[in-house]
């Protein structure tokens, strides 16, 4: 009698484990951020762009699976442990995101230079 339950409750956690991954959201300030100049800030940058919209296609196709897993989940109720709640694609495209408003400020602040007087060339003359 409890096989078939025993059963059906090992299929659903091996299913439900198998649904998405684990989100890894990018840390806002990283440790080589200090030595980083404008090059490698705009080198990351469009980096960081690439895998943005890769994370959108990657989120607009889970959305899918999810609906298609719910449809059909209607008919075979095991399909909903397939169903990916997760959302890393949304959390790791979030964290990108602030991480590339912080790169545009360090940008910013690296070709603003330090701040004080101007400072005149030694080869002009002063009148």
């Amino acid at each position: 009698m409890y096989k078939p339950v025993l059963a059906a409750f090992a299929v659903a956690v091996t299913l439900s484990s198998c649904a998405g991954r684990a989100p890894a959201p990018v840390p806002v300030a990283q440790m080589q951020d200090r030595y980083a100049n404008r090059t490698a800030i705009m080198a990351e940058v469009q980096a960081n762009n690439q895998r943005i919209s890769e994370l959108g296609s990657e989120q607009g196709g889970k959305v899918a699976q999810n609906v298609v897993a719910g449809v059909a989940g209607l008919f075979i109720p095991i399909l909903w442990f397939g169903m990916d709640f997760q959302g890393a694609a949304g959390t790791e495209q979030a964290s990108l995101q602030a991480r590339q408003q912080y790169l545009a400020s360090l940008a910013e602040e690296r070709c603003r230079g330090p701040e004080g007087p101007p400072v005149m060339p030694n080869n002009v003359a002063h009148r």
